[in-house]
């Protein structure tokens, strides 16, 4: 991921530099650029968490302006490459990367509650992110059911957890605004959205699984997003977290709340076991397959699953009473502030690389 820093954030250098990229980037442009926001969103919201308030703040409004930057280049793809947009959504590979959007939104509408306190705004964005939910997921879903097949080798990867990640994330905000607006149906769309949450995670990382362990691997095929694996029930630790945080106001998640806190454990252990394979995967794929490091907007989905992992231990130490890991959150968000600096670098220095090439 080289590249020399920039003297503005990755987000601002992206909206100056929007308006001089070819035509092609925008053609071409990589259907999950908004886990650029995810990441940065929940790197801010960690920060928060551990009181550096005037970093976070600038994190913040970095993914903002990414946010708006990336859905002006997405919104000109699909009015002038439709083609190509609507290959994307139908594609086994590509389509469920579009989710990265949704859970972009909550991202933002629980980082604006965790740093400002903005709840009107967290509420007019999660209930965007769940109208946009809607034909996201099912668009992809459909074509996926009923199209043609190309095979679990190369239709299925990482990306397809962004199922569970959408989810959570909708559930993650609800939970969030159960504590502050105790209301019953809200309680029991949350709940039902976090197990929901949990099926589909168990549906595909048996498929992924499968794919790891029966079919040959290749260093090209086992890129970024397989760490959206373990981002995955990261999301899902945080969401049951909030619920069981909430359930002080909530009669319903009270009566569940064994269960829930017996999920959030599992959804954590698992989030645990997987990390050291994504390690495990990325030396085999940099070191011994000699794979060049090079910046690519899948970097991204690492960034993202360790900063959900931190935020996530924050959180389910609160809602069990967990303190003994009290360490743990400051480590992962270390790991994932450095993981997101040099994916910044990296994506500075692509910017300065697209800036010339159009100035030829």
């Amino acid at each position: 991921m080289a590249g020399e820093p920039s003297d503005s954030t990755p987000a601002t250098a992206t909206a100056v530099t929007a308006a001089t990229a070819p035509t092609n980037f925008v053609a071409t442009l990589f259907p999950g650029y908004f886990a650029l926001v995810m990441a940065t969103g929940i790197v801010a919201t960690g920060l928060a968490q551990e009181g550096l308030r005037a970093v976070a703040e600038s994190l913040y409004i970095a993914a903002a302006v990414g946010f708006v930057v990336l859905g002006v280049l997405l919104t000109i793809r699909i009015a002038i490459y439709p083609r190509l947009f609507a290959a994307d959504v139908v594609s086994h590979s590509k389509g469920f990367a579009f989710l990265t959007i949704v859970a972009a939104i909550n991202v933002m509408a629980a980082a604006s509650i965790v740093i400002y306190s903005w709840w009107t705004l967290a509420w007019v964005l999660w209930f965007a992110g769940i109208v946009l939910w809607v034909p996201t997921a099912y668009a992809t879903l459909f074509a996926v059911v009923l199209g043609r097949k190309p095979g679990l080798g190369p239709g299925i990867n990482g990306t397809w957890f962004l199922l569970t990640v959408s989810i959570e994330s909708i559930a993650v905000v609800g939970a969030l605004q159960l504590a502050h607006d105790p209301r019953d149906m809200l309680a029991f769309a949350c709940l039902a959205l976090f197990v929901l949450g949990l099926v589909l995670y168990l549906i595909v990382m048996t498929m992924v699984f499968l794919r790891w362990t029966f079919e040959p691997l290749e260093p090209t095929e086992a890129d970024p997003p397989a760490w959206i694996a373990a981002g995955a029930v990261a999301i899902t630790v945080l969401a049951g977290s909030n619920l069981l945080l909430a359930k002080g106001g909530s009669p319903r998640i009270q009566r569940v709340a064994p269960f829930i806190e017996g999920m959030v454990v599992l959804a954590w252990a698992t989030a645990t076991f997987w990390f050291p394979l994504m390690v495990a995967i990325g030396v085999w794929r940099h070191l011994v397959r000699r794979v060049p490091l090079r910046y690519s907007p899948a970097y991204w989905a690492v960034v993202f699953p360790l900063g959900m992992y931190g935020v996530a231990s924050y959180k389910m130490r609160l809602a069990i009473g967990l303190t003994s890991l009290g360490w743990l959150p400051k480590l992962t968000l270390g790991i994932a502030a450095a993981a997101w600096l040099a994916t910044a670098v990296g994506l500075a220095g692509r910017l300065r690389v697209l800036r010339r090439r159009s100035d030829h």
